[in-house]
């Protein structure tokens, strides 16, 4: 990705995030998946703060409103088959049953959850001869890479995104790709796994590994002789011998690698994509928000906007925060009597509740100025869990018409 990473570089220096003068419009939901040029939607964000439920109802309000959606998820839970009446996901697509229109719609629904080392496998198994493919899969380096490598989930996704946009376009199937990121440590994971990965694959050690297959007798030196002899004893002769097998079969399709993160990298960059980001009204979610707000702009993605989920409901009441604990503490020091107490246990949820909303909504005004062009949609905190596709469409519906929270 180094290509990719020249031009984060150019995008950094040329698109600095300035104020524009005016209000900005909030985030319109309904006119992003109603737009037919709009082909993507990259749901991205902190882990917990909603991106799986977020992209599951963006995807059923679309297809309801005629739209033919695949959603991709890479949630461990597996919440999203739950909440779509599918009893299990996996790598291939699956139409979602339930899913409403008028009598004119011809929207539909699929999802899926990606299955890393299957599409890590479909990769090896479409650059590499059937013969160097099986080398490859079976060998146990490779094995333990393809499953459980740092970067490699976030790397599929981008990999299985190529894969369905790719699909989409030859076959018609889809219009609209929904992408619920990984639930990484950092939401910039999801960009950055591409490099790591490629420069894993690249590095000296992999190279110096990789030295013997390449040929030339003279690269046998004694200090190659002292390295090897050095990493056996650290991590086993049998393991040496795996890695070495494993980087001398890959080296021929690690160009291919290259590339398609490269055309992935620059899917994402291209009309027709739109990124969502996704946060709670927390100062760590939002902080983490505003680190992919920059860092989209800084390598020229399309921002559609910002959600703030699960925002706290203010409630109904003229009483101010101190006026509201100044009556509690008076009830409270008044002494007996259980609607006293009543009362006054009232009085402190209310004030509590009054001081949450408040500090919420002075995060979020932080967060407008110092990104004032980002347009933003609240959600408010439901009462339960989503469970079903009713629940995704109250989800829906709060994203597309916010003024009825």
């Amino acid at each position: 990705m180094k290509a990719a990473k020249k031009s984060a570089t150019r995008g950094s220096r040329s698109a600095p995030m300035t104020s524009t003068p005016g209000p900005v419009p909030a985030l319109d939901v309904d006119a992003l998946l109603d737009d037919r040029n709009q082909r993507i939607v990259v749901c991205c964000g902190a882990g917990g703060v909603g991106k799986t439920t977020t992209a599951a109802a963006l995807a059923l309000r679309a297809a309801e409103r005629g739209r033919k959606v695949v959603v991709l998820t890479i949630d461990p839970a597996r919440r999203l088959a739950q909440s779509m009446g599918i009893e299990a996901l996996d790598n291939t697509p699956r139409p979602v049953p339930g899913v409403r229109g008028d009598a004119a719609s011809t929207g539909s629904l699929d999802a899926m959850m990606l299955d890393m080392k299957r599409t890590f496998d479909e990769v090896v198994e479409s650059q590499a001869s059937p013969e160097k493919a099986q080398q490859i899969l079976n060998n146990p380096f490779y094995i333990a890479v393809s499953s459980s490598f740092a970067g490699t989930q976030e790397y599929m996704a981008m990999e299985k995104l190529g894969q369905l946009d790719k699909d989409a376009r030859a076959s018609g199937r889809w219009d609209l790709i929904i992408v619920d990121t990984p639930p990484s440590r950092s939401a910039l994971d999801f960009l950055d796994a591409p490099e790591r990965l490629s420069s894993f694959l690249d590095g000296k050690f992999m190279k110096l590994l990789l030295a013997p297959a390449r040929g030339p007798a003279k690269l046998m030196t004694a200090g190659f002789g002292l390295v090897t002899k050095a990493v056996t004893t650290i991590i086993g002769g049998q393991v040496l011998t795996d890695m070495q097998a494993f980087v001398s079969a890959f080296d021929t399709l690690f160009g291919g690698f290259r590339q398609r993160a490269q055309r992935t990298f620059e899917l994402l960059q291209a009309p027709g994509t739109a990124f969502v980001v996704v946060a709670a009204p927390e100062p760590d979610a939002l902080r983490e928000a505003a680190y992919f707000v920059e860092r989209l702009s800084a390598e020229r993605m399309p921002l559609a906007g910002l959600v703030i989920n699960r925002a706290s409901i203010e409630p109904e009441g003229d009483l101010s925060p101190a006026a509201a604990t100044a009556a509690y503490e008076a009830l409270r020091d008044a002494g007996a009597g259980s609607s006293h107490d009543v009362a006054a246990g009232l009085l402190r949820l209310y004030s509590d509740r009054k001081l949450i909303v408040e500090r919420e909504r002075r995060l979020r005004a932080k967060f407008a100025t110092a990104h004032p062009r980002v347009r933003t949609v609240v959600l408010p905190a439901l009462a339960s869990d989503v469970h079903d596709l009713d629940g995704l469409r109250r989800i829906g519906d709060l994203l597309g018409r916010p003024e009825s929270a």
